[in-house]
């Protein structure tokens, strides 16, 4: 989930916020303003109404966000770096770097998030019960009993056993500890994850069919993010064990096709796309041989086709500080994130400033797509002659 905007970063971690924030915002503060409010405190204004509705929707975003800090906290404390948190129209999400470590470590990183929504919850009880005491207006006193008990929810909801939820995660440490097998185990957090969804949507229409409510749509759509969530999951644990120990090296397209950096866009053009030129993105190389950047087909068709014969590669290429690199005995793994995240899609592998080689999504995908057994074989299995014609990058 990529974020739209940026908060910094809180507790050395990167925060930000995707546009579907704004949907949390608005459905809490209709279902605050116009339901819950009015009907606990009549009375007052709509404007009353309206911002402290707002107001607990912002505290809301910021008990999740506490929940996805206390994950990060404890990740990076377990030796797992976190890329950053992203708060989203369905909750939050703490993007991890890497994998647990050990069935131990997934436990106590899992395992923080619901204990700390359970903790914020039983907080903003006692700070309701506390204003009540205190003869506070019943308004702001329902505005912090609603928090408590949302946060309360979202806790129980979370410890539930089903990837992508941390209760799943919970399961997976309980099953990796049990059969010492990490990809098994995400196998049957996945599964649990699914049939979880698939319960919520079957019943969620059941509820809109026969009771007429349209409102039951909202766990539907829940349930349908965690079978998509948890068959992602499920999948990205097959790919990391495919390619986990298998360096770049293994997985590039060796010796890409390459485009002087002093060429006209005509005269690239020109090979293309039947000719040399027969790929979307190209390595550069100055006058010297040494690595410029990258130039795509997007920028070539961006440049006037009039302005094409006066305008050289090196004016609209990708300069190499904004391309991806690799040294090719670096594991394909440590790379996929920074190459997924990349707008190229595409990172050029250097061995000490030299160019030999090219990784795109596309040569991963071509290998996970080899049956386990082949993969598995590494150096000990038959070798293959590469094509005649170039893989495309």
């Amino acid at each position: 989930m990529n974020e739209t905007l940026s908060l910094g970063r809180i507790a050395g971690v990167r925060v930000g916020l995707h546009w579907s924030v704004l949907v949390i915002v608005a459905l809490v503060g209709v279902a605050l303003a116009r339901g819950r409010f009015p009907a606990a405190h009549p009375g007052h204004s709509a404007v009353v109404y309206w911002g402290l509705a707002l107001v607990t929707a912002v505290v809301f975003l910021g008990s999740l966000l506490v929940h996805e800090l206390a994950h990060a906290v404890v990740a990076r404390r377990n030796g797992v770096q976190v890329d950053g948190i992203t708060l989203w129209m369905l909750g939050g999400a703490a993007r991890l770097h890497d994998e647990a470590p050990t069935p131990a470590a997934e436990l106590r990183i899992a395992g923080v998030g619901p204990l700390t929504s359970l903790l914020a919850g039983g907080l903003l009880a006692g700070v309701a019960a506390g204003l009540e005491a205190l003869h506070t207006s019943g308004l702001v006193v329902e505005a912090f009993a609603w928090l408590a008990a949302i946060n309360i929810l979202l806790a129980v909801f979370n410890a539930l056993p089903a990837a992508p939820l941390d209760g799943g995660r919970l399961l997976r440490a309980y099953l990796w500890h049990r059969t010492g097998d990490r990809l098994r185990a995400t196998r049957g957090a996945s599964s649990a994850g699914r049939a979880l969804g698939w319960f919520m949507v079957v019943t969620s229409f059941l509820a809109v069919l026969y009771g007429r409510d349209l409102s039951a749509l909202w766990p539907a759509l829940i349930g349908w993010f965690l079978i998509a969530a948890a068959t992602a999951e499920a999948r990205q644990a097959e790919m990391r064990s495919l390619l986990r120990g298998v360096p770049v090296s293994r997985a590039m397209t060796p010796d890409p096709v390459t485009v002087p950096a002093t060429a006209t866009l005509t005269d690239f053009l020109a090979e293309g796309p039947f000719g040399h030129y027969r790929h979307s993105a190209f390595p550069v190389l100055a006058a010297d041989g040494s690595v410029a950047g990258v130039l795509t087909l997007r920028r070539v068709d961006a440049t006037p086709p009039q302005a094409r014969a006066r305008t050289t590669v090196h004016e609209v290429m990708r300069p190499l500080d904004e391309v991806v690199t690799a040294a090719p005995e670096e594991p394909v793994l440590d790379l996929l994130p920074r190459l997924e995240s990349s707008p190229v899609r595409r990172a050029l592998i250097l061995d000490e400033g030299r160019l030999v080689g090219i990784l795109t999504l596309a040569d991963i995908t071509r290998a996970l797509a080899w049956p386990a057994t082949s993969t598995a074989r590494g150096s000990a299995g038959p070798r293959h002659e590469r094509p005649e014609h170039p893989k495309e990058t």
